[in-house]
């Protein structure tokens, strides 16, 4: 059984919907996605790939029920947005109890948590647009399923940064074993203190753009945004051919130095989608641009696909967008494999310098194009605790 990615809503550093993001991905000039911005670090400016041109609308914000209001699920809606009159024609065909929801988050209404926590500690109560429904994680997979009156299974994945990537995984299962005739998976997450406290403490965020594969390289930098896919077994033009998931639990934060997680994810992946994997066009690096990941990930690549197949990271244009990461960077994959007959390429934006201590890949820079229409390519999403998920896309 094929799951087919029949559309997909993007928002994201590199802009919002398929044009934008499009043309921002293959701008030729330097990337100038995100902001240098100390708002969620103050006194201490870092590059951060925000989603800066989100539309301002109080009033939809004050529509949603009081447990949904977030700015995580603003951006949610407004990758649904996108992608609206598909997902209601959809909804229609099939009916709303066999419509299934799969959100990826880590985030959820974190923000909205802190903002709440500067107020008690000024004016010694809690605001009333508080609700502690809001930093639950299901709420993004439960407001749409609200939203669009779906009936079908709702609920969230919260693997850090697999999350995304996993919630198309277990979407395309429902679509196999017949629990949904149409999902809609992806993932979203959002900027916050917490999180930009929080990797800062295990000292792996970059002040300068990241620098994946470098031997320069020092940290990530962190993003937001969301990817959601409208998935189902009517033809579409790209399809989820296959998915692998593997978890090697070897540390908290750090992953297999091995790599043996990673490669069984990707094992997996290439067996399911039942090809060879010298058959693979494009290999979407995880690509952090810390030092831990990229020496791990760069040996599995090699081990398991050799050093010819074309790599890059895209974490450069987007920032590291945690649990959001899988489900934007299947995105960029779905604009690789959707309308492209000269095969342009993600570029892996970097300063150039080769860390001798890993494999010689080939990273696709700035203008690499196969010059021919794409047919697989494969992404990769790795998360603290060691969770793993691999995705392989191939056009329709």
């Amino acid at each position: 059984m094929t799951a087919f990615l029949n559309t997909v809503g993007m928002t994201c550093a590199l802009g919002r919907g398929h044009d934008a993001v499009r043309a921002a991905l293959w701008e030729a000039g330097a990337p100038n996605a995100g902001e240098v911005t100390d708002h969620y670090s103050p006194g201490r400016d870092l590059l951060l790939g925000t989603v800066r041109d989100l539309p301002e609308d109080p009033a939809l914000s004050a529509t949603l029920p009081a447990p949904h209001r977030s700015r995580n699920n603003l951006v949610l809606l407004d990758a649904l947005a996108q992608i609206r009159a598909d997902v209601d024609a959809a909804i229609a065909r099939v009916g709303p109890a066999r419509v299934a929801v799969i959100i990826g988050t880590s985030t959820s209404g974190i923000h909205e948590g802190e903002l709440a926590i500067r107020h008690l500690s000024r004016d010694g109560a809690l605001p009333p647009s508080y609700h502690y429904g809001q930093q639950e994680l299901g709420s993004p997979a439960l407001l749409l399923a609200q939203v669009l009156g779906t009936r079908g299974p709702a609920y969230a994945i919260s693997t850090a940064c697999s999350s995304g990537a996993k919630a198309m995984a277990a979407g395309a299962r429902l679509l196999r074993h017949g629990l949904a005739d149409v999902v809609l998976a992806g993932g979203v997450d959002t900027l916050c203190a917490f999180t930009v406290a929080g990797f800062s403490s295990l000292a792996s965020v970059s002040v300068a753009r990241c620098n994946p594969l470098s031997a320069n390289r020092n940290g990530i930098n962190l993003g937001e945004g969301a990817a959601l896919f409208l998935m189902s077994r009517e033809e579409g033009p790209v399809r989820l051919a296959g998915w692998g998931e593997s978890t090697d639990a070897h540390h908290m934060s750090a992953p297999d130095p091995r790599g043996e997680g990673a490669r069984l994810a990707m094992q997996q992946a290439i067996a399911t989608a039942g090809i060879d994997a010298r058959a693979l066009d494009y290999v979407n690096l995880h690509g952090t641009a810390t030092p831990a990941n990229d020496v791990m990930e760069a040996h599995a690549v090699a081990d398991l696909l050799g050093t010819d197949v074309p790599v890059s990271s895209t974490k450069p244009l987007t920032g590291h967008t945690l649990a959001a990461a899988g489900a934007i960077e299947a995105a960029l994959m779905w604009l690789t494999l959707a309308d492209n007959p000269q095969g342009q390429l993600p570029p892996h934006w970097w300063d150039g310098v080769a860390d001798p201590a890993l494999p010689s890949l080939h990273i696709a820079g700035p203008g690499s194009a196969l010059g021919r229409a794409p047919k697989l390519v494969l992404s990769n999403s790795f998360a603290f605790g060691g969770s793993n998920c691999a995705l392989v896309l191939g056009a329709a």
